[in-house]
């Protein structure tokens, strides 16, 4: 069979990215214009400057892709896109910059879901079997799903408040920690000790998950002690934190491993990137003799590879978008 190339754009937050993708699993190239030092100084993503930054700068990271493959344009079997869910200003950027593309070039147009992307960047190491069922951990998601073929997603338990990838952020702001927030819990906290008791979340047997409580329980804890002029050991509080939240993690996956009864896992999503979690993740699969795929650390943040190699399966089946497609904040995996 013809070899497929896919060009994948990712533009659903702060990162411009754009890659070609082989056959659904070979990354030919990939460019990812992080605008993470813009927004440092704000404490977080400013919604606006993020899209008027990707504006800015999405036609000159595809002239950096092409510069570093002999491939071009009209090589490109499709163009694959981020429509939802994300910051809207932002993936109408990049929607419509794949449309110009798609029109100009006369190429396929191929809708993608940016939760799919993180579950199908575990094709890139590895081509997935069927049924899998994957934990989806990221800045707005916290989610367990079944898949039983390409694109079928069941989802089985979900975020009933705050992501964990969110409260991470936030217990890093409460601790007075720089941006990225998350990355940062997780250095302070291999230096820390687990001695602040925190509430357990969510002590039902359901696969929903809720981390509200223990972020308002870390906000409080933050706040009475200031009040008494005690001070707070930042790396302790975060290595407490951490493990409660993954903890969770762990704990709703392995009920969901025991409903299902399947016998391989994928973690995907940016929180996939925290070390703790990864090696956690890897004694609950081999407690219970499964199967782990987690991706390499370089796909597991907003990347366009993911898009393309999820559009793969898409277009071997013909499922093709027109120009009447439009960004979705907030649109579920379905």
């Amino acid at each position: 069979m013809k070899d497929i190339y896919i060009l994948g754009i990712e533009t659903s937050c702060d990162e411009t990215s754009i890659a070609i993708v082989k056959n659904g699993s070979e990354d030919i190239a990939t460019m990812i214009l992080s605008q993470m030092d813009i927004h440092a100084k704000y404490g977080g993503v400013v919604p606006e400057i993020a899209s008027r930054t990707h504006a800015e700068n999405i036609t000159l990271v595809l002239d950096e892709l092409f510069s570093k493959t002999i491939l071009t344009m009209e090589d490109m079997s499709a163009i694959a896109v981020t429509y939802a869910p994300g910051l809207l200003g932002s993936l109408l950027v990049g929607l419509e910059f794949a449309k110009t593309l798609a029109l100009v070039y006369e190429k396929p147009l191929i809708k993608v879901h940016h939760l799919a992307g993180h579950i199908y960047a575990n094709n890139l190491e590895k081509k997935m079997e069927f049924p899998i069922l994957a934990l989806l951990v990221s800045g707005g998601h916290t989610e367990l799903v079944l898949m039983k073929k390409d694109h079928h997603y069941e989802v089985l338990g979900a975020t009933l408040d705050d992501a964990v990838g969110e409260v991470y952020d936030k217990v890093a702001k409460v601790l007075d920690l720089p941006y990225p927030g998350g990355p940062n819990i997780e250095q302070y906290a291999k230096s820390g000790q687990n001695n602040y008791p925190l509430p357990i979340p969510m002590q039902n047997e359901s696969l929903d998950f809720s981390y509200s409580g223990l972020k308002s329980a870390i906000i409080n804890l933050v706040y009475h002690e200031k009040q008494k002029g005690n001070a707070i050991n930042k790396n302790d509080l975060a290595c407490s934190f951490q493990v409660v939240a993954v903890d969770e993690l762990i704990r709703k996956t392995e009920l969901a491993i025991k409903q299902t009864k399947v016998k391989r896992l994928i973690v995907a999503g940016g929180v996939s990137a925290n070390q703790y979690l990864r090696s956690q993740m890897a004694e609950l699969a081999s407690k219970h003799q499964i199967e782990l795929s987690i991706p390499v650390m370089k796909y597991c943040t907003d990347n366009a590879t993911m898009i393309a190699a999820a559009a793969y399966p898409l277009f071997l089946l013909g499922n093709f978008a027109d120009f009447s497609l439009n960004a979705e904040a907030l649109k579920k995996l379905s």
